[in-house]
């Protein structure tokens, strides 16, 4: 959240749509990404349990959306110097869903690879 709330001259403006594809949106992929993939690790145990398995993959990719569109409503309405943006809830959003994807596809490699991933 810190981040999130630093004065808004130190990066670069969005001005159309094609200059969403920037490399301050990979770092909102990446920071959210990262927040739901270790949501997720902080889970691993119960991830193992079939029936709490999808419900701990949706939680976590939409508490990484929520935070994400938080941070945004916060930097418009609260945070001196900082503009909310749709274009960075998305690369927030995006990033959620991949940080889950990522989770997932590395329990389901390690589950048949008889690694201790979710140990």
């Amino acid at each position: 959240m810190l981040l999130t709330g630093l004065p808004g001259n130190y990066f670069p403006d969005v001005e159309s749509f094609w200059d969403w594809v920037s490399p301050d949106k990979l770092v909102h992929f990446f920071i959210f990404g990262v927040f739901t993939f270790l949501t997720l690790w902080g889970y691993r145990a119960q991830y193992k349990l079939p029936a709490r398995r999808y419900y701990l993959v949706g939680f976590a990719t939409l508490l990484g959306i929520f935070y994400g569109g938080v941070t945004e409503i916060l930097q418009e309405m609260v945070f001196t110097g900082r503009y909310g943006n749709v274009f960075d809830f998305l690369a927030n959003a995006i990033g959620a869903i991949l940080g889950s994807a990522v989770f997932m596809l590395l329990a389901r490699k390690n589950k048949k690879e008889n690694a201790s991933f979710l140990e």
